[in-house]
């Protein structure tokens, strides 16, 4: 075995190679217009004929893998020989040379690309005989589903059901993060999807997962010494605002604007619960009780100095919103707006991205923007 992984590891660093000086070349030599049928530009066999070609992946028995070994090490003499012959010649001379004397070094060099060619091609052919099966897909789970697994596990950490939690557990993370139909169903081995894909597909991760987060429990107490716990408002909608109103971005929606209470007012009557959150590790009880007095706060401002609460939500800025459904998921997360201190982008219209997912929230319809980067001061966390 310690045979064959030697010539798979030679036979690969020469395709490697190999690509990369024939890919030079053809940067030299004019484009040829569309490729032959069944070819691709580089003169490889297109992903279609590939199959055609023989060279997708086959099970071969060990007798037919050591034999595949050695025509890839016979190969492999045929692609250094070639690339030798290229490698002696002076292209870079070509223009000091006679036409005779050019006509003479084009013919050799032609040839030796075509030698290398088929030896690419014979090469990877043996290597399909060499390479391992894929496994089989592991099992995938909807957004959905993993919430609800989630919330099981939490309810079974809480009533210290050890081994529930911990089978729970094992079962989660037996599944991937992307969801079905995220990632296109097949490509070829190694090729990467295009940018615009790729973003998407990321965005798309990341949506989902800020809709399917369960919201972490916690208790803090408000600056006025009354205890505040998450699970006393069990079955409604919370809202969490980081607050701090040394920074001039939360002040301008206190100060300037009446944002946070009067959306707070708004929703109050259909059951939403605001709760203000001052992770800023210098504040103290008194300014916090002067300021709730000053703007005559309708909600709650919690102590969060000791900044656990904020780590855990990884709240980053101030305002930094987190929405929680009526079923304790974390439906929106990011800014409470799009214009930071009234500047809104040029061409774009101002939305309230709290109102709006609270709007869709109690309609009952999916959070068309479920997180948005947060914008404001950076969180003053003690550590």
């Amino acid at each position: 075995m310690s045979r064959q992984r030697f010539f798979i590891g030679v036979a690969a660093g020469f395709v490697l190679l190999t690509t990369v000086v024939l890919g030079q070349e053809q940067g030299r030599q004019p484009a040829t217009g569309t490729a032959p049928e069944g070819k691709s530009r580089a003169g490889r066999p297109a992903p279609e004929s590939r199959e055609r070609a023989g060279l997708v992946r086959q099970s071969a028995s060990p007798e037919e893998q050591l034999k595949a070994v050695d025509v890839i090490a016979e190969q492999i003499g045929k692609l250094k020989a070639a690339i030798q012959i290229t490698v002696g010649q002076n292209l870079q001379k070509l223009q000091e040379m006679t036409a005779e004397e050019r006509a003479k070094i084009r013919q050799t060099v032609a040839k030796a690309y075509d030698e290398r060619r088929k030896a690419l091609d014979v090469v990877e052919q043996q290597l399909s005989k060499l390479r391992v099966p894929r496994p089989p897909a592991r099992p995938v789970l909807a957004a959905e589903d993993r919430a609800e697994l989630n919330e099981i596990l939490e309810l079974a950490k809480k009533e210290k059901a050890e081994q529930t939690a911990l089978r729970l557990q094992k079962l989660l993370e037996k599944y991937q993060r992307i969801p079905q139909g995220s990632v296109p169903e097949s490509r070829e081995p190694g090729e990467r999807l295009p940018r615009p894909q790729r973003d998407q597909l990321q965005e798309q991760v990341k949506t989902q997962d800020a809709q399917a987060r369960m919201a972490p429990q916690f208790s803090l107490t408000s600056f006025d010494g009354k205890s505040v716990s998450l699970a006393d408002y069990k079955g409604k909608i919370v809202v969490l605002e980081w607050f701090n109103f040394e920074c001039p971005f939360s002040l301008y929606h206190y100060q300037t604007k009446k944002t946070m209470i009067e959306l707070a007012d708004k929703y109050k009557e259909k059951g939403v619960v605001w709760l203000a959150v001052n992770s800023t590790n210098h504040t103290t009880p008194q300014a916090n009780k002067d300021f709730a007095a000053k703007y005559k706060l309708p909600y709650p401002m919690l102590d969060d100095r000791a900044g656990k609460v904020g780590h855990t939500y990884d709240a980053r800025t101030t305002p930094h919103i987190i929405v929680i459904s009526s079923r304790g998921r974390i439906v929106y997360d990011g800014a409470i707006d799009n214009a930071p201190n009234g500047q809104l982008p040029t061409g774009q219209q101002l939305v309230n991205y709290v109102d709006q997912a609270l709007s869709e929230l109690i309609s009952g319809k999916d959070i068309s923007t479920p997180k948005t980067k947060p914008y404001g001061c950076t969180v003053k966390y003690a550590q």
